[in-house]
């Protein structure tokens, strides 16, 4: 079943205002089986959002369209619904009762701009909103239902699992689900990922996708069948086809992050790490110290420049080995906060070394990559966190 999402709202389209709701809606919709083929936004405009759900129905069988059901002259959905959909306005004095109930309820008196909500296309299914004060509807098509919800991130939330999950299950017999899993990479391009998998990218079912970060590439694998059990067993077959092909630049899965896995790594092992950086403004010391629940950063020193870690014992040549320097800043900060382990970030001509050093062990890495905007710090601190995650495995 294809479906598309209609977001409404000028401030949408002026940047005003994030689109949450196309990317939740999205979410509920794909753990029904249904796909999302188009989401578009469409500004407070009666015209062009008719023009944009009439197109809507003719790529797709179910179209959600969100916001404009408020009583202000700005809110054409209703109007739109009824215009794309060859349908009269009709009053629903049951819906002018509701909202008026609920006005009082507040101890508002409403207000004459407010009858118009409850005006709804003729024929239209009612969905009954206990959260709002805007009803919403569906109207159902010869191929499949033009839906309005509300714009509230909250109202539509609840009208979604509750009234309109249920809606689409019973009317269109829905028992398909799409199930995805996301395995997540560091270290490795989007490209050199593509060049390892891209045969499997070739599948239907699963299908994979790919999605860059700074220093990180995700591999997206999402799965369609009958059953939640033949969904997962389908993922289980593809990850495992994967992780052959990408073996250890996989880090972890789903939601887990880079310094979330090398502080678990740490800590399984019993053994901790410090960290000092002068390049990256602090943001190896942020990540790991945001890890909840996970006992293993034992302490942060974010410097200025590289003289100023002499604060940590730490003598600097400028003019020496980078590699060295770094590893020494590395071992120093180790000793300094009592750790299994120091990393350090620190500037190189041209770039940036990063260093490990333990208590068998050390390494150092030199970056070209700049590091003066929040792309470059990123790259440069996951890179970090990687060579400490491959020492680690390694042992």
């Amino acid at each position: 079943m294809r479906a598309e999402i209609i977001t409404s709202g000028t401030e949408l389209l002026l940047g005003d205002l994030v689109d949450t709701n196309a990317a939740y809606l999205s979410r509920q919709l794909r753990g029904l089986g249904i796909t999302v083929h188009y989401r578009t936004t469409v500004g407070d405009n009666e015209e062009r959002t008719a023009e944009a759900i009439a197109l809507a129905m003719r790529r797709a069988d179910l179209v959600i369209i969100t916001g404009g059901l408020g009583p202000t002259v700005d809110d054409v959905t209703r109007q739109a619904v009824a215009r794309a959909t060859g349908r009269p306005l009709v009053l629903h004095p049951e819906l002018l009762a509701a909202i008026e109930a609920r006005f009082r309820s507040f101890g508002y008196r409403m207000t004459e701009n407010n009858i118009q909500q409850a005006y709804i296309p003729a024929g239209a299914v009612v969905i009954e909103n206990p959260v709002g004060t805007a009803p919403c509807f569906a109207v159902e098509t010869p191929t499949g239902a033009v839906i309005a919800l509300p714009g509230v991130p909250r109202e539509l939330e609840y009208l979604m699992e509750h009234a309109v999950i249920p809606y689409l299950r019973e009317r269109f017999g829905l028992h398909e689900v799409i199930k995805t899993r996301v395995l997540k990479t560091c270290a490795i391009g989007e490209s050199a990922v593509d060049q390892r998998i891209a045969d499997l990218m070739q599948s239907r079912n699963p299908t994979i996708g790919l999605n860059a970060h700074p220093g990180q590439t995700d591999v997206r694998i999402t799965a369609k069948a009958a059953t939640e059990e033949e969904a997962e067993r389908l993922l289980d077959e593809m990850e495992a086809r994967v992780r052959e092909r990408l073996g250890d630049s996989i880090y972890g899965t789903g939601a887990q992050t880079l310094e979330e896995v090398v502080l678990q790594l740490l800590q399984a092992r019993g053994e901790t790490l410090a960290v000092l950086e002068t390049v990256t403004g602090g943001q190896l010391t942020q990540r790991l110290a945001s890890v909840r629940d996970v006992v293993g950063f034992a302490g942060g020193i974010v410097a200025a420049a590289e003289r100023a870690v002499s604060a940590i014992g730490a003598t600097w040549d400028e003019s020496g080995d980078a590699c060295l320097a770094a590893q020494t800043v590395a071992n120093a900060v180790r000793h300094r906060f009592g750790a299994t382990y120091g990393l350090a970030v620190v500037g190189a001509q041209g770039g940036s070394a990063i260093a490990f050093a333990g208590p068998a062990a050390s390494d150092c890495q030199i970056l070209t990559r700049p590091t003066r905007d929040a792309f470059g710090r990123t790259w440069v601190v996951t890179t970090a966190l990687n060579l400490l995650r491959r020492h680690i495995l390694s042992r």
